[in-house]
């Protein structure tokens, strides 16, 4: 694991950087004040684990966790018990007594891991279900050209849109009824490439021609090789299309 040290008093520092070499955890930085550790850790990426003294040299500890946002799991290291409830308000993995005990340390470390490899485990299957979901949506849809059946790539289709009770899939090629609503596509469609702007069209992000401002705070859009219908981003809707095409 990564990990800073939090320390105003350098002996204090020294002697918990020699204990942390028999426990495998690589020490990026040393700090000694409040300003100088949010500084730090506005730039850089944060540590798995942070050593975390009380009082530093310039005021609690405790301002850091107001002006930043801490993920790291926090292990306070201070000669000062008055603070231990308080410290558990954070993401407070234990709480250290000066001078800090090597058997005490090595119970934090180990449950500062177990945590950090639960965190991890966490993380790729939050991966895998996101991998997952992207493989299963649809890539092709199948419509009936007279007595043939015709597949379409997505890659292929310019927009989807509701007329008269029925869906309609746009390609250059011409207009085809898909037996899907609005509302089942938008889960079945890659949500990186199709957006629905409106009650009646959802679009292919590379189908954009131009966006115009429009009346009311929405957008009016230019699709390629589309010209049939007007096509207007609904005004509570301009909000997520503009992070959409970001």
């Amino acid at each position: 694991m990564k990990a800073i040290i939090i320390e105003d008093e350098l002996p204090s520092a020294r002697r918990l950087e020699r204990l942390l070499q028999d426990f495998d955890i690589e020490i990026l930085t040393t700090l000694t004040a409040v300003k100088t550790t949010i500084n730090w850790l506005q730039t850089h990426k944060q540590p798995d684990v942070i050593f975390l003294d009380v009082q530093l040299s310039d005021g609690l500890c405790f301002e850091i966790f107001n002006q930043v946002k801490i993920t790291s799991k926090i292990i306070f290291t201070t000669a000062f018990s008055n603070y231990s409830i308080k410290a558990f308000e954070y993401n407070s993995i234990s709480y250290l007594l000066k001078p800090i005990h090597k058997e005490k340390l090595k119970s934090a470390i180990e449950k500062a891991k177990k945590v950090h490899q639960k965190d991890t485990d966490l993380a790729q299957f939050k991966a895998l279900l996101t991998n997952y979901k992207t493989e299963i949506y649809k890539d092709s849809f199948t419509v009936k050209v007279g007595r043939k059946i015709k597949m379409i790539s997505t890659k292929e289709i310019i927009c989807f849109y509701s007329f008269e009770n029925a869906t309609y899939l746009k390609t250059i090629e011409g207009h085809y009824i898909v037996n899907y609503s609005l509302t089942s596509l938008e889960s079945d469609l890659n949500p990186e490439q199709f957006f629905r702007v409106n009650r009646t069209f959802i679009i292919h992000i590379n189908a954009i021609k131009d966006i115009i401002a429009y009346s009311n705070s929405r957008l009016k859009l230019i699709l390629n090789s589309y010209n049939e219908h007007e096509i207007i981003v609904s005004r509570e809707r301009v909000k997520d299309f503009k992070s959409w095409i970001d």
